[in-house]
């Protein structure tokens, strides 16, 4: 059964007053899993390397900026040559923070009829 937001803050708040969660539970008529229920939740989702990859987006930057035609994979083996295990998701997912794309344009087929000199 889910518990109501105002049962949680009172046996958050009773925890948090020096209650073991055996008692608070007890005392609220909750099952005990609450907590560890409670304490799961908190770690769950978000990116949790991002962080690691914003430190050193300096690097990646200028690499990027030194070599402008530079692929994805070409660049997470420029990184790995810095120490800096990435993968081409992350990679991918940096830029895109930025709002810059990564994707090249295809060569167009040269014209028979109008060539360009």
């Amino acid at each position: 059964m889910a518990l109501s937001m105002d049962l949680r803050t009172r046996l958050l708040v009773a925890v948090d007053s020096g209650s073991s969660c055996r008692a608070a539970a007890a005392r609220f008529g909750a099952a005990v899993r609450w907590r560890a229920q409670q304490r799961e939740t908190k770690r769950r989702g978000g990116d949790m390397r991002s962080q690691r990859m914003e430190e050193r987006a300096a690097d990646i930057l200028a690499i990027r900026e030194e070599r402008r035609g530079i692929t994805l994979d070409e660049l997470r083996l420029a990184l790995s040559d810095k120490g800096m295990n990435v993968s081409i998701a992350g990679l991918h997912r940096f830029f895109v923070r930025r709002g810059q794309t990564r994707k090249k344009r295809q060569a167009m087929r040269q014209s028979r009829i109008d060539p360009a000199s």
